[in-house]
């Protein structure tokens, strides 16, 4: 039997009989988002040992960063341990630590103080922010895809309405109490409209001197609408709610110049001490330990199942993949793609490892496109449902509630965001010093659509 794939027909990997003998196949799974831990999930039944490799110890929530940043929930309300989330798995083991290399020759995962041997690998390690070659341009916008990125947001914007309340001199005030955020995808969406809500309902009787209702959001797009991956007609709905937020979009104007004083978009200069970003993505530097190639951003290219071309039990996925679904077109860079894909490969290694025929190809299910824009907003769309309002808020509400990890976090957000409805109180504004965080290896970037998703 031979399996169909991008790079050609190729025959299937399987696992030399001597070796299933000698000890139960090893795989080694980097990462443990949405792809890495879907993955070791449908491998609980599979004669495997597991080992997930992560350099945090816990499973993070993306979607629902945003709203750490903006101190509508603790880090803790979107964050679940590894272990506590594999404990019940007998053949998942949990390591701590930071992937520097592969060995593709020796099959073994390099970390710094030590090797991981494998016999299938899986690597699911995400991306991280860009900034379209100008790397100098993080310290003065910092992007949003780990905790310790949100609470910095989160200090960098309190420490702004507490700086502006201490200032005598207007004009810094004014530059205090300016925001930029740049990118109108739907991370930049939510975070444009959750400050707005932040300084305009939550803050508003807290201060004495200053007037958080005079806060500017400026929401920066180079494209010519908000929410390009959305139907136009929704991106005008959303458009009009930030609006009515307070929030000023400009469409069209790249950012030329970033850097702690504001930004330069369309020859204009605007002041502002809060530059935040969120239009660029690149990969972790996934394809050069393998020796892979990659896209503009750093994303490994693989087969339809995932596997590296020349490396057929090594496996990419999520972020890191330049993957395609069933009908050519690129697999949107979201969780639920990410999680599909991991359930998928967990399954082949699966099947391998037996023995038995490889699975049909991967099919990608969209279920939805989804974004809030504040309070009781947002816009979804649904195959050919398309709804915003009140009732698509309390849909993108339940959908995010019923994708965290743990009973506790669901009741926990979910108490959280009632109270936040009834109260417009954020309780977790807390100014907390930020960890610091190596740099990861720059790529090309591309444009950043992050999309909550069904």
């Amino acid at each position: 039997m031979t399996v169909e794939g991008k790079f050609g027909t190729r025959e299937p990997f399987a696992m030399p009989q001597a070796t299933i003998a000698a000890q139960r196949p090893r795989v080694v799974i980097v990462g443990a988002g949405f792809g890495g831990l879907s993955a070791a999930r449908a491998l609980a039944e599979a004669p495997v040992d597991v080992t997930v490799i992560d350099r945090r110890n816990y499973h993070l929530f993306q979607p629902l960063l945003y709203q750490v940043a903006t101190a509508g929930l603790s880090p803790a309300d979107i964050a679940w341990p590894i272990r506590s989330i594999l404990k019940t798995q007998r053949n998942v083991s949990v390591l701590l630590g930071r992937v520097t290399d592969v060995d593709t020759a020796g099959q073994a995962v390099v970390l710094a103080d030590r090797r991981v041997p494998y016999d299938f690998l899986v690597i699911a390690t995400g991306a991280r922010h860009a900034y379209f070659g100008h790397p100098e341009w993080e310290s003065a916008a910092p992007g949003l895809k780990k905790i310790v990125d949100a609470t910095r947001i989160r200090e960098r914007l309190l420490l702004s309405f507490e700086q502006a309340e201490a200032q005598t001199d207007p004009a810094e005030q004014r530059r205090l109490l300016n925001f930029v955020v740049v990118g109108a995808g739907p991370t930049g969406v939510e975070m444009a409209g959750a400050i707005a809500e932040l300084a305009k309902k939550a803050l508003v009787t807290d201060f004495r001197v200053v007037d958080p209702c005079d806060t500017r959001i400026i929401l920066i797009e180079a494209g010519p609408r908000i929410l390009p991956v959305f139907p136009e007609p929704l991106a005008a709905i959303a458009q009009r709610a930030l609006e009515k937020l307070g929030v000023e979009v400009l469409l069209g104007q790249p950012v030329t110049k970033c850097d702690e004083d504001g930004v330069i978009v369309g020859g204009q200069r605007i002041e502002a001490r809060t530059v935040l970003w969120a239009a660029g993505v690149m990969a972790s530097p996934a394809a050069k330990w393998l020796g892979a190639e990659a896209d503009g951003a750093g994303r490994v290219k693989v087969g339809k199942d995932f596997s590296v071309p020349g490396l057929m039990n090594v496996f990419v996925l999520g972020d890191t993949a330049a993957a395609l679904n069933d009908t050519g077109q690129p697999l949107p860079w979201i969780a639920p793609a990410a999680k599909q894909a991991g359930r998928y490969v967990g399954r082949l290694i699966a099947q391998r490892v037996v023995g038995k025929p490889d699975r049909q190809p991967f099919r990608y299910r969209h279920f939805g496109d989804l974004a809030t824009i504040g309070r009781k907003s947002a816009v979804v769309r649904m195959g050919r449902i398309k709804m915003s309002g009140f009732f698509a808020w309390l849909l993108w509400s339940i959908a995010h509630i019923y994708f965290l990890i743990g009973l506790r976090n669901r009741a926990v957000v979910a108490l959280n965001w009632l109270w936040n409805y009834l109260t417009f109180e954020r309780g977790a504004r807390l100014i907390t010093g930020g960890e610091e965080d190596a740099p990861v290896e720059a790529a090309d970037p591309v444009d950043f659509r992050r999309r909550s998703a069904l």
